[in-house]
């Protein structure tokens, strides 16, 4: 598959959904969680805990200096990017597009930053910080202004935090609600993945429901991705079309093939 077929393909303004993960804002200088620079290869080099225990709902309530440990990694590193080409361009496919969404695996709100606005950040955005003691709540723009190893709450001294999924923790209602109306109940004739190895059910089924149901799937990525459809099925190639590049590559070619001029 080409950037002209894709293009040939948006240009007749389908209902697209963008699913993005790590892959995406590589290039902005954020490390991927797995793989090269993968912030969750290692164990924590001092505890020896691999860090999905230690950015699990369980440590959190133990030690939540722990866990903050981690999370200000990811805070510092989120805040501290700017959003590359690929999240530009989406955001223009969306001004472009009747109807296009986003469903984001990423927590460092480059895409809102872009200005994408049909978004389902569906574990959440590093600069959110709270307290679920009180409910105090504040953006920030930098981790500079969360001070301390556990930031306690201005309001009540509860511990804050980032609102994020940890791991074994639900994921947040209010993205949920977005799913279940755009994903779930609405579909979409085109689903596009990009930058992302399909770890989660909530991530592969948009995937799955389009390719059963005879529409375009879409993969950006340099690496082939398999989804598994059901617990206990066989892996599948669900992507009816591949784009083997990255994403910033892929959307660059996009914008040129389709007229799009990114200031």
């Amino acid at each position: 598959m080409s950037t002209a077929q894709l293009a040939e393909l948006l240009a007749t303004d389908p209902s697209v959904l963008f699913i993005t993960g790590a892959g995406v804002s590589a290039a902005s200088g954020i490390p991927t969680y797995r793989g090269v620079t993968g912030l969750y290869n290692d164990p924590d080099p001092e505890l020896g805990l691999p860090i999905e225990e230690l950015l699990s709902e369980a440590m959190w309530r133990a030690r939540p200096e722990l866990t903050w440990r981690y999370l200000r990694q990811i805070g510092e590193h989120a805040t501290g990017a700017r959003p590359n080409l690929a999240h530009q361009v989406i955001a223009a496919l969306q001004r472009r597009l009747t109807r296009a969404w986003v469903l984001t695996q990423n927590v460092d709100g480059l895409h809102q930053r872009a200005g994408s606005e049909k978004l389902i950040a569906i574990h959440g955005d590093a600069a959110d910080i709270a307290c679920r003691a009180c409910g105090w709540a504040h953006t920030v723009a930098s981790y500079d202004e969360v001070q301390g190893e556990v930031p306690a709450c201005p309001d009540c001294g509860g511990n804050l935090r980032p609102e994020v999924v940890l791991f074994d923790e639900q994921l947040p209602a209010g993205p949920v609600a977005l799913y279940r109306r755009e994903v779930e109940q609405r579909g979409f004739d085109v689903v596009v993945s990009v930058g992302t190895s399909h770890v989660f059910p909530y991530i592969n089924q948009p995937v799955i429901s389009a390719y059963y149901s005879g529409k375009a799937t879409v993969l950006i990525n340099p690496e082939v991705v398999r989804i598994t459809p059901w617990s206990g099925d066989d892996e599948l190639d669900c992507f009816r079309m591949h784009l083997k590049v990255g994403a910033v590559e892929a959307f660059g070619q996009l914008a040129r093939e389709m007229g799009i001029s990114i200031a």
